[in-house]
């Protein structure tokens, strides 16, 4: 299952207006590591050598206070950080699982190396490195948007691995240049993605996130993300953020549902239209692309065994928008055997 300028072009729905932030407070800019921000929970870094280089990944690691023997791995999107599962980990606290949130490498918290080959098997293999360390075996891996993906191929590659796998609007279940979107170099993506801004983080989100209802909570993970994009690092973020989307574009998953091998919970909002690369395609084309209610149905039929839980009234972020309903939804799916 937090987007760029190109993100924002890919809409063809009218966007409400939305409450402005005081032209008194400016906008804060946080270092490229997200320094300044803070999260809800300790942050702790697992330092690893990954493509001949030295790289940190920052992560969460939250205990419950009764355990119950599990252990849930929260895996973020594109545009999300670790910090923004906070309510999913106070939920899974709360019943009993320990819960670790990392932010992966390019992201967040975590190293943006100027020269490095980012695909899901090297980010899988970051993330199981990370759980070695930890001496987390079997844990119920739960990835959202890109984090979706991930996760995915996380249990394509570590299927003995994975207790269950949970996938909250993943993203990569349609392949959007087999289907007519035009191919962008990282150039391009680089050029868009320094032109990110508070204003286009939060139309973006409120049109696709938020199904259109944009609530002031959400305001924090808009400063977040903008702050990261305006600060003195926000070449590296913004060279790493076209890399990642490269990545997105050219790695789809959707080829390989038939192959997962562990029990799948799909969680889909019903009013997401994400679609990397929408504004680009033809305009008959466009339409068609990104329809969750269609593709979360048509996911959950190639998974083996996989079952659906849909959201009807959400978007693309249901554990941002009802919190309360999805972290029901969550508990009880993954305490079924």
């Amino acid at each position: 299952m937090l987007r760029s300028v190109l993100a924002l072009t890919l809409l063809v729905v009218a966007i409400p207006a939305l409450p402005l932030p005081s032209a008194a407070a400016a906008e804060p800019a946080y270092g490229p590591e997200l320094e300044g921000f803070e999260y809800p929970f300790p942050v702790e870094r697992f330092t690893l050598t990954s493509q001949r280089q030295p790289v940190q990944m920052a992560y969460l690691d939250v205990r419950p206070a009764t355990p119950n023997g599990r252990t849930a791995v929260l895996l973020h999107g594109k545009n999300f950080c670790a910090a923004t599962w906070e309510s999913q980990i106070r939920a899974l606290t709360e019943a009993g699982y320990r819960v670790i949130a990392p932010d992966q490498i390019g992201f967040c918290k975590s190293s943006k190396p100027a020269a490095y080959q980012f695909t899901f098997r090297q980010l899988a293999e970051n993330t199981h490195a990370l759980l070695d360390k930890l001496g987390v075996a079997r844990p119920i891996l739960v990835g959202h948007s890109t984090g979706g993906m991930l996760a995915a191929h996380y249990a394509l590659l570590y299927p003995k691995d994975v207790a269950q796998l949970v996938l909250v609007n993943p993203i990569g279940l349609e392949d959007w240049s087999a289907k007519g979107v035009p191919p962008v170099s990282v150039e391009q993506w680089y050029q868009r993605e320094l032109k990110v801004s508070a204003a286009s983080i939060r139309a973006y989100e409120t049109a696709t996130y938020y199904a259109g209802q944009w609530e002031p909570r959400y305001e924090p993970w808009v400063t977040m993300l903008a702050g990261l994009n305006a600060g003195p690092g926000k070449e590296a973020v913004a060279w790493d953020s076209a890399l990642l989307y490269d990545m997105i574009l050219t790695q789809p998953v959707v080829y390989r549902l038939p192959q997962i091998a562990v029990p799948t919970l799909l969680m889909i909002g019903q009013k997401d239209n994400t679609a990397i690369g929408k504004d680009l395609a033809p305009p008959e084309l466009r339409a068609s692309l990104g329809n969750y209610p269609e593709l979360g149905k048509a996911a959950a039929k190639a998974i083996p065994g996989a079952k659906l839980v849909e959201f009807p009234v959400l978007g693309h972020a249901p554990q941002m928008s009802d919190p309360e309903g999805f972290n029901t939804a969550l508990i009880a799916g993954i305490s079924a055997p």
